[in-house]
Formats: C-alpha cells, structure tokens, sequence
C-alpha cells in the first residue's frame, strides 16, 4: 500500500510535465521516418549493387553491410556526433540531423538483406518474360522485379521501422529531446526516476501496438488483393 501511495505522489508531482514528455514521441517517430526513408533508398541500391554483376561495386556493398551490422548502433551515433566532428574540425552539428543520417545509414545495411531477399524470392520466370518481351535488365528490375520483392517483404520494412522507433531512445546519448531525453529532464528536475520513466514505457510501447496493428492491416489488404 505504502509503494502505491509513493507512486500515486510521484505521478501527482510530476504531472504538469508529463504532456512534455509525451510531445517527444513526435520527435521519436520523425527520427525513425527520416531513417527508414534514408535506409530504403540506400538499402535498395545496396541491394542491387550486391546482386549486380559488377564485382567492385557487390565487394563494396557487402563490406558497407558487414561494418554497419557488426558494430553498436550507439557507438555510430557516438562518432558521427562526436568524433568526425572532431576530426574534420566541422564545429556545431545538429543532433536531430545527426541522429537521422546515422539511423539511416545503418537503417539500410539492413534494408539491403531484407530486400535482397526480396528479390531473390521473386519468381526468375519474370525475368525471362520481361526479357522474352524485349524489356532490358533494369526497366524489368524497377518495374517488375522491385514492386514485387517490395510487396513480399512489406512484414519485414515495417518490423524494421518499429526497431528504429524503439532504438531512437539512444539520441538521447547527444542531447536530442525526444521522450527518453525528456524522461529523464524531467526526473532531474524532480529527483523522481520511475514516474517520469513509466510515462516514456507507456508511450513506446504504445506505439509499437500502433504501428503493429497498421502493419498488420496493411499485410493482411495487400494479401487481398493478390
């Protein structure tokens, strides 16, 4: 009885800033949108470097995938933020911007397998109709082959636009104000941990049965209309 008193109090102290901290889900949710739109579009070229005849350029792809897949998403952040800034002598760097690109760049060594696989799912029939047709290699990829992988893979991009939302709780390791950021601005101000916390938990995970159930019904009217 004792903790649910403490709790109770905690929540009514720090009440007047738990619209604040709700507002930096929209600071969340821009983050995880600027990324996946970076990450799809590097992921697509990605892809189609790693599945290209061109051995310089699938090297390269494979070696960008590998670096951003075998190290910490927070130690990328750390050195995009701190440590290039640093090294080039580039003074002030927007967070927001920062965190964005870096999302982004390791948005899409992920895409570049999700898509890739994609690709490779697609019936290779398409291709010798496409070519039966007279239609070249890559008007047949951009016009029949990737509106396909994109539909069988659609499950795969929103599960990775969920992982963005929930790790875009790192930006505030350089100061971004997004809930996380504000959670813990708020427990300074207040010298109270768990309420202002609870309220960030609440709201991710909140969100993530929202972007699961539109991911859902997506899938499931996609498949309707095969």
């Amino acid at each position: 009885m004792d903790f649910l008193i403490q709790l109770f109090e905690g929540f009514k102290t720090i009440a007047p800033s738990i619209p604040y901290i709700i507002n930096g889900v929209w600071v969340s949710l821009g983050i995880a949108l600027g990324a996946s739109l970076i990450g799809f579009v590097g992921g697509i070229l990605l892809s189609l470097c790693k599945i290209g005849r061109v051995r310089v350029l699938s090297g390269l792809a494979r070696a960008y995938t590998s670096i951003f897949r075998g190290t910490p998403l927070i130690l990328q952040l750390a050195i995009a933020y701190f440590g290039i800034p640093q090294l080039f002598k580039m003074g002030d760097v927007s967070p927001l911007a920062c965190a964005i690109l870096t999302f982004g760049l390791n948005s899409a060594a992920y895409m570049s397998e999700i898509i890739r696989s994609g690709i490779n799912a697609v019936d290779k029939g398409q291709f010798e109709a496409a070519k039966a047709l007279g239609v070249s290699y890559w008007p047949a990829m951009k016009d029949i082959i990737l509106p396909q992988a994109i539909k069988n893979i659609l499950p795969a991009m929103m599960n990775e636009f969920i992982t963005l939302t929930k790790d875009s709780a790192i930006v505030s390791t350089i100061s971004v104000t997004d809930m996380m950021r504000r959670s813990q601005i708020v427990a300074a101000n207040y010298y109270l941990y768990f309420p202002p916390m609870l309220v960030s938990f609440v709201m991710y995970y909140i969100i993530v049965l929202i972007l699961t159930f539109v991911g859902g019904r997506i899938e499931r009217r996609m498949r309707r209309s095969d």
